[in-house]
């Protein structure tokens, strides 16, 4: 076996396969293009799915690549196992229905043993195999020095995701010999396949040649095809032969870094706490690649789980005596050791770094407020005479406040507490089946289809220099099947020769018009999109007559629908300008809508806006179309492209000549949209909205033009409504009057709550006078109509000045909603009845929740019908409570 660096294992793999013929693809960022069934990509095919299921023909039908991934089902085990990882390399090799098994085992097998790559000793590796595939291990049988000996069956070696293409797979294992044998001779798992460290499985081989239809059958794939992964950090641990993934050249160097930051803890002498200086270097990586990829901490999504291995890094940080903020010096480290190859995490080292210092600033404002929750819940036990903190309330200062259980603990035992650990782990388990829930479908694709893939007709798109063309119809489908011709009335999918009309794409939506016969309408365009070969597809209605095979028709853009598209998509473009400008060069795009009615455009930003910020953004917009800036579009070299500085969109894919939009060199970028000639056609640009949609993503809504111009008018018509209602003349004299009605309502307000104290007052001796008992324990139930929570707690006054009973339980209907508060005094708290247990039995039947102390509870409910049966339990939940 050769002396390798992790670079040059990646770069032999992909020099490898481009030797056999494949495109080597640049990975994918780690934020999903049009995939909502992903949180992250996670897997090298996840960015390969239109490939599989025949959405997309590639140019060419052979791909490799090492892909960047995520995965944080499994945290709990970073740096507990030896190879766990949130973010891990895959190196990968596919075919999209060219070669197959043979080809596939043959490569392998060559690249892991010949001398001119791995060089790994024959008689060292394994395959395992489905049994009921009979190929695979006779291919594995025709190797050169191969051992027959060296094959084992394992029933799960099928790799099944729901439906769509599945197929069995074969995985390849290294054996690192006996000095790895840790597990005893008669161990079931002591085997290649097994779990254990001696057999390490460092190559997935997967042939997919079913389709799993949405009836849960298997039928043969019209296309088979091949899906192979290496794990990057596994193949390094075997050829840098190191006890763990944390040991080789990809994070050693940051392991020693963290070393510098600590009081002189060295990670081979640490025990227990290497466990530390695994998480802290696994989960760096992980989100300085995510963060560089436009990913931003928030507490939803994606975000959520940054700012949690943030948060779980920095606990770690603790633990190792590291008490000053420190994750953002490793990002140079992680930059040296993976930056030739991911060059974004060069580009973006300060970015980064600038994220993580603002968001460890944030956490130890939280680490505070989670030990303040802390000591918080321990006073309230002591109350209770309770010594144990709770597996529930353990789990919450784990998951919102980062808290890992094992500072909990330390923190209990100092003041004379345990955990209930069995509770905790209980919650635990709870999460993970969330998560196993939500993944059980995330990498499910369409079944495989070829009518689309089997249509190869030369098309052209002549939609940007005209808006009418001649075109002959090659292909059509309707309803899964090509046919000979649409007929009236039918809608299917049309292909023709050439066509004006522009294919949904990179947030611009397709044209709608007319196919003409002469002076006749025979069809209407509904839809267009692109086919998988790259062709665009019509959605076609037939009106008048069929639409025929291999007849010439003259197809006809629906020239204001186009007009209005034009106007949004330069305006995306400025607009896009303009918040890297005020924002900062980190607000990129993350998604488009563009379309005759409105633009919308996502982009990544760390919060909300400012008024300050959305008008500079809408003024600086609007500043580029008064400018009367000329909109040049030219087709170049990609390299050429780059080198002027054109930015890509979002989801856009681009070949090795690109379309760059250049207007007046204030925005540059790949583009194969259509636009306007001159920044003054937009006319004007109308800011209408801006929220956030996600984790670090926030979405604004625009308009332009003449929607502009009605937006407008619309509010000039809005405003005169408010003068007349409101009876001033002069709009300059609005805000004088609103300020005098605020001040005239908040005084009636007050004249209210003063009338209502005083009623309230008037009313008690009737309201407390119907004291009820449950044993020991007395109580007053009220049942009211429309009251606040301040009337319900100025009740609660009254009643404590009355001492006339040992609870007080008010039940308010608010139309929609119901209140609640119950109140107790120490005789009741000491017979078992606190009130924060009481309210919680309570707002059931109202179907809400709510808690609170012993003395003094509130809750809400959504259900104030169930208010009477409340009433009539009340006498039952006592009864539950007294001791």
């Amino acid at each position: 076996m050769k002396e390798l660096t992790s670079a040059q294992i990646r770069q032999m793999y992909l020099d490898f396969f481009a030797e056999k013929n494949h495109d080597v693809k640049p990975s994918a960022s780690l934020i999903p293009i049009n995939d909502p069934t992903l949180l992250w990509i996670n897997s090298g095919v996840a960015t390969l799915k239109k490939y599989f299921d025949g959405t997309e023909v590639p140019a060419n039908p052979r791909i490799t690549n090492a892909q960047k991934c995520i995965r944080t089902n499994d945290i709990e085990n970073v740096g507990v196992t030896a190879r766990h990882h949130t973010l891990f390399e895959m190196l990968g090799n596919w075919s999209i229905g060219d070669y197959f098994k043979e080809e596939a085992i043959a490569w392998a097998w060559e690249f892991l043993t010949s001398d001119k790559w791995m060089g790994f000793e024959p008689e060292l590796l394994y395959a395992t195999y489905y049994p009921e595939d009979t190929d695979t291990p006779e291919i594995w049988k025709q190797q050169p020095n191969f051992n027959p000996d060296h094959l084992v069956p394992v029933e799960d070696n099928f790799w099944d995701i729901g439906a769509g293409p599945c197929g069995p797979d074969t995985e390849i294992f290294y054996d690192r010999g006996e000095a790895y044998n840790n597990l005893a001779e008669d161990d079931p798992e002591n085997y290649p396949g097994g779990e254990n460290e001696r057999w390490l499985e460092i190559w997935n081989l997967v042939f997919s040649e079913f389709n799993h239809m949405p009836d849960d059958t298997y039928q043969p794939l019209p296309n088979k095809n091949v899906d192979t992964g290496m794990g990057l950090e596994r193949m390094t641990s075997v050829v840098q032969d190191t006890p763990t993934n944390f040991e080789t050249d990809l994070f050693l160097p940051i392991i020693k870094q963290i070393e510098g930051l600590t009081d002189g803890i060295v990670y081979e002498e640490a025990g227990a706490n290497k466990v530390s200086f695994k998480v802290i270097a696994d989960h760096i990586r992980a989100v300085s690649f995510a963060i560089s990829d436009g990913a931003l901490p928030s507490n939803e999504g994606r975000g959520y789980i940054l700012r949690r291995l943030i948060r779980r890094s920095v606990m770690h940080g603790r633990r190792l005596g590291i008490k000053d903020k420190f994750l953002a010096q490793l990002v140079p480290t992680i930059a040296q050791i993976m930056g030739q190859f991911y060059s974004e995490l060069q580009e973006k080292v300060e970015f980064v770094q600038s994220v993580l210092a603002s968001e460890e600033d944030r956490f130890h404002e939280t680490i505070e407020a989670g030990e303040d929750h802390l000591v918080s819940i321990i006073e309230s036990l002591k109350t209770e005479e309770v010594y144990e903190i709770p597996g529930d309330q353990a789990f919450k200062l784990y998951d919102t406040f980062g808290f890992p259980l094992e500072l909990t603990q330390e923190e209990a035992e100092l003041r004379g507490f345990s955990v209930d650990t069995q509770g905790f782990e209980a919650e635990m388990e709870q999460q993970r089946q969330r998560a196993r829930q939500a993944r059980s479908k995330e990498e499910s694709m369409n079944v495989q289809s070829t009518v689309f893939t089997d249509i190869h007709t030369e098309y052209d798109f002549v939609g940007y220099d005209s808006l009418v063309s001649n075109a002959t119809v090659k292909a059509i489908v309707f309803e899964d099947e090509s046919v000979q011709n649409l007929a009236k009335n039918q809608i299917g999918w049309v292909f023709f020769n050439r066509s004006p009309f522009y294919a949904e794409m990179g947030g611009q939506i397709a044209d709608k018009g007319l196919i003409m016969d002469g002076n006749d309408e025979v069809g209407r365009v509904l839809d267009v999109q692109k086919a998988p070969n790259g062709q665009a597809m019509h959605k076609v209605e037939a009106l008048t007559m069929p639409i025929n095979l291999d007849q010439s028709y003259t197809l006809q853009v629906d020239p204001k629908h186009r007009t209005l598209t034009n106007q949004n998509h330069t305006a995306t473009h400025l607009l896009h300008r303009a918040l890297k400008d005020v924002l900062g060069d980190h607000a990129n795009q993350a998604g488009s809508y563009v379309g005759p009615d409105r633009l919308r455009f996502d982009f990544s930003h760390f919060g909300k806006m400012t008024a300050e910020e959305i008008k500079a953004v809408e003024d600086k917009v609007n500043a580029f179309i008064e400018a009367s800036l000329a909109v040049n579009t030219t087709e170049m070299p990609i390299d050429e492209a780059k080198a002027l500085g054109a930015m890509a969109l979002f989801g856009e894919k681009y070949g090795d000549v690109v379309r760059v939009v250049n207007i007046s060199n204030e925005s540059i970028e790949l583009c194969g949209g259509t636009h306007v000639a001159n920044t003054n056609q937009i006319g004007t640009f109308k800011l209408l909205s801006e929220t956030g949609i996600g984790a670090g993503i926030r979405r604004i809504e625009a308009l332009t033009g003449q929607a502009a111009f009605n937006y407008y008018r619309d509010q000039e018509a809005i405003l005169h409504q408010i003068q007349d209602r409101l009876k001033v003349s002069q709009t300059d004299m609005l805000v004088n009057r609103i300020d005098q009605m605020q001040a005239e309502l908040k005084e009636a307000h007050a004249q209210i709550e003063s009338l209502q104290a005083k009623v309230m007052q008037a009313a008690s001796d009737k309201l407390f006078d119907e004291v009820k008992e449950v044993g020991a324990v007395s109580y007053i139930a009220l049942s009211l109509k429309d009251q606040s929570a301040d009337a319900m707690r100025q009740l609660g006054d009254i009643w404590k000045q009355k001492a006339n009973a040992d609870l007080l339980i008010v039940a308010a209907d608010n139309g929609e909603k119901a209140n609640l508060l119950v109140l107790a005094n120490d005789q009741a708290i000491d017979k078992g009845v606190k009130a924060g247990d009481l309210i919680k039995a309570l707002a059931k039947y109202v179907q809400g929740g709510g808690g609170g102390k012993p003395q003094m509870a509130q809750a809400g409910g959504k259900n104030p019908v169930g208010i009477p049966e409340l009433m009539e339990s009340i006498d039952l939940e006592i009864e539950k409570l007294v001791k």
